[in-house]
C-alpha cells in the first residue's frame, strides 16, 4: 500500500533529528574543552530543559514522577554521557559504526515489551545498515578504544531502550511538556557528577560557548522534540532505523571539514545505508496501529485535558 503524504512527512521530520545530532562528533571535537564529556552533555540538556520547564509550569504527577526518571535517564543522561565518552575517545565514524546496532536492538526491545513481533526481514535489514555504517566509516587506520566503543555500544543500547518506553507509556501532556521533563531530568542526573569527575571548565571561550548553546538548542531540545514526536507517529522499529542517518551526516561533515572524498567503498556503504532506512521504513508503515488516546493523570480527567 502506497505511503500517505502525512506518513512521508512524520518521517521526514523524525530524520531531522539523527541527522542533527549527527554534528554532534564534529562539534565535540573540534568546538568544545576536551575532557569534559560528562559536563557538555549536561550543559546541553539541563538550560533549556530547565527553561522550557518553567516556560509552561506544569511538573509530573503520579507513577509519571519515576517514568520520567528512567526516561530522562535513559534518552538523556545516561545516553549523552556515553554518546560524548564515544565522541571524545573515538573518531566519529567508529563511534556511529558501534552506535549503529541500535536498530537492532530496538527490534528486539519492541518483541519484549510492546510484543510487537518482528516484521519480516527486519532483522536482516538492520544488520545491512549496520554493515553500511562499517563500509562507510571504518578504515584500516581506525583507532579502536575499548572504553570507546563500550561507550557507544552502551549508549545504542540505553537510547534504543528509551525509545521503546517511550512508546510504551504513552505522553500524559503535550509534546514540549514531555521533552522538557526528559531534558531537565537527564542534565539533572549528569551534572552533580559531572562536576565531580571532572570539574567545572577552566576556560570558555566563545567558540566554546556557541557551541554549547548550538548543541542545546538545536541539537538537544528541537532534535529531541522531533525525536519523541517520531515515536508517537511512527514504530519504534521504524524511528530507530532513521538513525542509521546520524553517521552519514557525522561522516559528511568529517570529510568536508578535512576536505577529503568519498571511496568507492564508502558509497557503497552509503547506499546500503539509504536502502535500509528506506527498507525499515517500508516494513514498518503499514504496522503502526491507530494511536490510542492521550491518557490524563488523575486530576486532569476532565474536558480541559491538553492536546498534543
Amino acid at each position: 500500500m502506497k505511503p500517505s503524504t502525512a506518513y512521508l512527512g512524520d518521517i521526514a521530520l523524525t530524520a531531522i533529528a539523527p541527522l542533527t545530532w549527527g554534528t554532534t562528533y564534529i562539534v565535540a571535537t573540534e568546538f568544545l574543552p576536551p575532557g569534559h564529556p560528562l559536563l557538555v552533555a549536561a550543559l546541553r540538556s539541563l538550560p533549556i530543559g530547565l527553561l522550557l520547564t518553567l516556560t509552561f509550569r506544569k511538573l509530573p504527577q503520579g507513577i509519571w514522577w519515576w517514568r520520567i526518571l528512567i526516561l530522562g535517564g535513559l534518552n538523556i543522561g545516561v545516553f549523552q554521557a556515553l554518546l560524548f565518552v564515544a565522541a571524545y575517545r573515538l573518531p566519529g565514524g567508529v563511534a556511529a559504526t558501534a552506535g549503529a546496532i541500535q536498530p537492532l536492538l530496538v527490534v528486539l526491545f519492541s518483541w519484549l515489551i510492546l510484543q510487537e513481533k518482528p516484521a519480516r526481514g527486519a532483522f536482516p535489514i538492520a544488520i545491512a545498515g549496520f554493515v553500511g555504517i562499517a563500509l562507510l566509516v571504518l578504515g584500516p587506520s581506525a583507532r579502536l578504544d575499548p572504553v570507546g566503543i563500550f561507550a557507544a555500544l552502551a549508549g545504542a543500547a540505553t537510547m534504543g531502550l528509551g525509545t521503546v518506553l517511550v512508546k510504551h507509556w504513552s505522553r500524559p501532556v503535550p509534546l514540549l511538556v514531555f521533552t522538557a521533563w526528559q531534558l531537565t531530568v537527564g542534565g539533572a542526573l549528569l551534572l552533580p557528577i559531572a562536576l565531580i569527575v571532572e570539574g567545572p571548565f577552566a576556560t570558555l571561550t566563545p567558540t566554546n560557548l556557541q557551541a554549547l548553546i548550538y548543541l542545546g538548542t538545536v541539537g538537544t531540545g528541537f532534535a529531541y522534540l522531533l525525536w519523541f514526536r517520531g515515536i508517537g507517529k511512527l514504530s519504534a522499529s521504524a524511528v530507530s532505523y532513521l538513525g542509521l542517518l546520524s553517521p552519514v551526516m557525522a561522516t559528511l561533515l568529517g570529510f568536508l571539514w578535512l576536505h577529503q572524498a568519498f571511496t568507492p567503498m564508502q558509497l557503497v556503504g552509503i547506499a546500503i545505508i539509504f536502502t535500509s532506512v528506506l527498507l525499515g521504513q517500508s516494513i514498518n508503515g503499514n504496522r503502526q496501529p491507530a494511536p490510542a488516546a492521550m491518557p490524563c493523570p488523575p486530576p486532569l480527567h476532565s474536558a480541559k485535558c491538553p492536546m498534543p
